[in-house]
């Protein structure tokens, strides 16, 4: 393979390194002149047309010595990401505008989901850990740029829990290359396929510390901690960044180690990882949603919220490892449709923010009167994450429950039980706030504008919520597509 060829296959990250080194080196020059904006997103729709471009053309394998593998898989996460980064840029604009790092902010972005996209991509534990630990370090700068004081407790709290994660993670990872003999994904299930029962401790004990690691990056419990104080704490550019595209990115790698590196459905561990990983989703689902019924501020029980649906989504990935046939579909399907609904809301509470200064739910009063566009989309996009039809929230959760039931396993049904109770619990505070919202008198009512770039990325939101839940064939059947490749 020639050198053009190993650089076509990143070509989507690529782009978009040299997208953050061209923001830079233009704030250099021309400061708060540059058009820093414009060249982000300028590099973020040039990732996303060659990202389109491998997946039309017949470019697929492995690259880099075979440390990183272009497929469907990597392809379906590599859009995900990039679109999801691109309508965050296109809503921080106003906010970048108004402090001296708006340019340090879109290069770490780029380059946070740049990394992303070769973790989707990784098929070696040294990739996977390299291009984890950099998406991470832009996460941690990101979210402690707001210089204040709660900015950077979000920042600190998220370095080191993140610096605890990793040494955990790489942990596991020392337990499998010293068992196996080697990093290479492909190597560690070759092992596994022969390993004899004798191995299964150690074994089972580098599954523990590889779930923590990952559990960090999904916001599992009881990983979570770190969760609500940084998604307060962080700008809400970055924490709407962090809700959808890390989340993405955590299970397309827990998916591709678990597929590739484990051998799916296959070996003596599988029913041990499914077992763990349905506990994971259990408390996930049972501290989010407990824990978002007394918040008041709205990114706060946002990012309860999005342990809880971090919980759903491991309900598919259980599915996975107990060998649901429709369980990955469900997983990607879930968290494309996640991508569009939290990123709607979090967007919304960023835009009334801005204009308000408030994050208080008390202070959404009177919403539809100060603005019908923001009041629509948020509560639609809260009507989906509750899980009502017809939105796409409420497929995402049948398809993903239903591959839980069809395994057959009783642990499974009980689990797909207790998330329908957790459900309805999550029913109370996100009715609640849409009751605020819309019942409740404003003490202020003046009206609230939008801006025309936020605007476009709220509409998209609300027609990604419908159309994916009036017609999900679309992206199931590129669900299905992917998910064919790791089976």
């Amino acid at each position: 393979m020639s050198l053009a060829e190993h650089l076509n296959h990143i070509g989507p990250a690529l782009i978009l390194y040299i997208g953050a080194g061209v923001v830079l080196t233009a704030d250099m020059f021309s400061g708060r002149a540059a058009p820093r904006w414009q060249l982000a997103v300028l590099a973020l729709i040039g990732g996303l047309g060659w990202t389109y471009g491998l997946a039309m053309g017949d470019t697929r394998g492995e690259a880099l010595g075979g440390a990183v593998r272009v497929d469907d898989f990597a392809l379906f996460f590599s859009f995900l990401i990039i679109a999801s980064t691109l309508a965050v840029v296109l809503s921080a604009r106003q906010w970048t505008d108004s402090i001296e790092r708006g340019a340090e902010l879109y290069a770490l972005m780029l380059i946070s989901a740049a990394s992303m996209v070769i973790l989707a991509q990784a098929n070696d534990l040294i990739t996977i850990f390299i291009a984890l630990e950099t998406t991470s370090i832009s996460q941690f700068v990101m979210a402690g740029l707001a210089r204040t004081d709660r900015s950077a407790e979000a920042g600190l709290k998220y370095l080191l829990t993140g610096a605890l994660s990793a040494a955990v993670l790489l942990y596991g990872f020392a337990f499998l290359f010293g068992m196996s003999g080697t990093t290479d994904l492909d190597g560690i299930a070759d092992y596994l396929a022969s390993a004899p029962e004798e191995q299964r401790l150690p074994l089972l004990l580098a599954l523990v510390f590889v779930l923590a690691g990952f559990g960090f990056k999904m916001a599992l419990a009881p990983f979570h901690a770190w969760v609500p104080d940084v998604y307060q704490g962080a700008p809400t550019v970055v924490s709407s960044f962090l809700s959808v595209a890390s989340k993405a990115a955590g299970f397309a790698v827990a998916l591709r180690l678990f597929y590739t590196g484990l051998g799916g459905g296959d070996t003596f561990l599988s029913e041990d990882w499914a077992m763990f990983v349905a506990v994971l989703a259990g408390l996930s689902m049972i501290f989010g949603n407990t824990g978002a019924i007394l918040q008041t501020n709205a990114k706060r029980l946002l990012g309860y919220s999005s342990i809880a649906q971090a919980g759903n989504i491991a309900v598919g990935f259980a599915a996975v490892a107990a060998g649901s046939t429709i369980g990955p579909s469900g997983v990607m399907f879930f968290l494309g449709t996640y991508a569009a609904t939290n990123l709607g809301a979090f967007i919304a509470v960023q835009a009334f923010a801005e204009r308000t200064g408030s994050e208080n739910i008390a202070d959404f009063a009177g919403l539809p009167k100060r603005s019908p566009v923001l009041a629509v989309v948020l509560s639609l996009c809260l009507i989906s994450l509750t899980g009502i039809p017809p939105t796409a929230g409420f497929i995402a959760k049948v398809y993903v429950f239903n591959g839980a039931v069809q395994t057959g396993h009783e642990w499974l049904i009980v689990l797909v039980a207790v998330a329908v109770v957790n459900t309805a619990i999550s029913a109370f505070y996100y009715l609640r706030w849409l009751r605020t919202m819309w019942l409740d008198e404003a003490e202020d009512d003046s009206p609230i504008e939008v801006a025309p770039a936020v605007q476009a990325v709220l509409a998209a939101a609300s027609i990604g919520v419908l159309f994916f839940g009036l017609w999900p064939a679309p992206l199931i059947n590129a669900a299905q597509s992917a998910a064919e490749t790791l089976l």
